[in-house]
């Protein structure tokens, strides 16, 4: 279950491209946080000002609060409250806010003002939402600004007639104490959103990955209901062809046929059979199979489909051995089935292995996966061709769409089953000249070998 997981958890993206794309900064968030700052600086300044009479630039204070507020407004009406904001342009708004908070701690006393705290906000906000670099570049910013508060600013308002001076020593320890509470609730606020985030992913693919052991379980038990049912038929298809067998003579043009018939009934019920013996069969029934053996069972069924199945292999040391799973099995011949269907002419089945890894690459000559699934495949109801593509005396698939309804199971049922047994699959389409579609099974020989669980890692 372990590789399953780790699977699913590729599957859905963790590159540090697409890490923070789902989350980015809404732009409602922002608007509702510098309202929340314009309230405040307006109480700040209106009690400074006229409850305590202290004397400061009154309009340029009140100037500066009313463009944040008219940013607000702009934004609101410009924009959706629900947009979600780019990196740049988030970048750029929590700057301006930094910006303008340090205009106003220059109009009311730089560095010796208590709200030079303040500072750290649009870090934290940037911290817990966006990428590092944007943060460091806040923070750079944030630390630019503190010095230069220090040198470059305003009297702080005090009573009238008196000044209130701090020793430029004091105020290098603020500097100290504010560079070092940037560094660490940066930090900390950054690693907790981190966690959280690793958390959210985690849970996604946990969901992803019981979603679709659902949806095997369900099939499990269709399949038993579907041999169960179709047994009967399937019994009595065989009856009467046996019966027409025996009463045709050998050179009458429809012996043929009626031999095909009856041998496809009966695969029809092998099928069945197997479909209900996957998850209850023991393996250790099966015995083990070195890896070329195990290839020429998956393809022995299609080989008199008109296709030319190519088997071909290398590998450095002893050549792995597995056991002989039904799920393996059906897995790979699934696989394998989808690519007898839509190639022209060759389905080439290679095989490599090293002491690390074994792989199996199949690959068709025919039209390959159509752009606009590829990255959907595996999940149900997903059909894995071009519908046109498909040969119209081909339709014994369950995995196909178009005119022959297929549902899209069977990519599904094969890449649940192989990623049961430790497999990771790969598929893209071959380049020109030779077109087509290729499939890379890979797992850890240990697992392929059944050496360890493969759901431990």
């Amino acid at each position: 279950m372990a590789r399953v997981f780790n699977s699913a958890i590729g599957e859905i993206g963790t590159p540090a491209s697409l890490e923070y794309s789902g989350r980015r900064l809404r732009l409602s968030t922002l608007i509702r946080l510098r309202w929340l700052a314009v309230v405040g600086q307006t109480l700040a300044v209106a009690v400074v000002g006229l409850w305590f009479e202290f004397p400061l630039p009154m309009a340029l204070c009140l100037g500066l609060i009313a463009l944040s507020a008219w940013l607000n407004i702009s934004l609101r009406v410009g924009f959706p409250s629900a947009q979600r904001l780019s990196p740049f342009w988030a970048t750029a708004l929590l700057a301006y806010d930094l910006l303008q908070l340090t205009s106003l701690l220059y109009l009311t006393g730089g560095l010796q003002n208590p709200f030079t705290i303040l500072l750290l906000a649009p870090v934290m906000v940037s911290a817990t939402t966006m990428q590092p670099d944007k943060t460091f570049a806040l923070g750079a910013l944030a630390l630019i600004a503190a010095s230069l508060l220090v040198f470059y600013h305003q009297p702080l308002p005090w009573f009238e007639g008196g000044t209130f001076q701090v020793p430029l020593h004091y105020l290098g320890g603020l500097w100290i104490a504010l560079a070092c509470a940037l560094i660490f609730m940066a930090f900390y606020a950054f690693r907790v959103a981190e966690e959280a985030r690793q958390l959210a992913d985690a849970l996604t693919a946990t969901e992803l990955v019981l979603q679709r052991e659902q949806h095997l379980s369900a099939l499990d038990g269709l399949a038993a209901a579907a041999a169960h049912e179709l047994g009967t038929p399937l019994g009595t298809i065989a009856i009467v062809t046996r019966e027409m067998e025996k009463e045709i003579a050998g050179s009458d043009p429809h012996a043929e046929d009626i031999r095909l018939l009856r041998s496809q009934s009966q695969r029809c019920r092998e099928i069945l059979a197997k479909l209900t013996s996957l998850s209850s069969e023991p393996e250790e029934h099966f015995g083990r199979l070195p890896l070329s053996h195990v290839m020429e069972e998956v393809t022995a069924p299609y080989r008199d489909f008109g296709v030319e199945l190519k088997l071909t292999s290398d590998g450095a040391g002893p050549e792995p051995v597995a056991p002989r799973s039904p799920g393996l099995v059906h897995g790979l011949g699934n696989l394998v089935e989808n690519a007898v269907d839509f190639a022209k002419s060759q389905v080439h089945l290679h095989s490599r292995w090293d002491d690390k890894t074994v792989s199996v690459v199949i690959s068709d000559d025919g039209p390959g996966f159509s752009a606009d699934i590829i990255d959907r495949l595996g999940e149900p109801y997903v059909t894995t061709r071009r519908a046109e593509a498909r040969p119209p005396q081909r339709a014994h698939g369950g995995d196909h769409g178009g005119e022959h309804g297929g549902l899209g199971l069977g990519f599904f049922i094969a890449k649940t089953l192989l990623e049961r047994s430790g497999a990771r699959l790969s598929l893209t389409n071959r380049r020109t000249p030779e077109g087509g579609a290729m499939i890379t099974v890979t797992w850890s020989r240990m697992a392929f070998q059944g050496d360890t669980d493969p759901g431990v890692t």
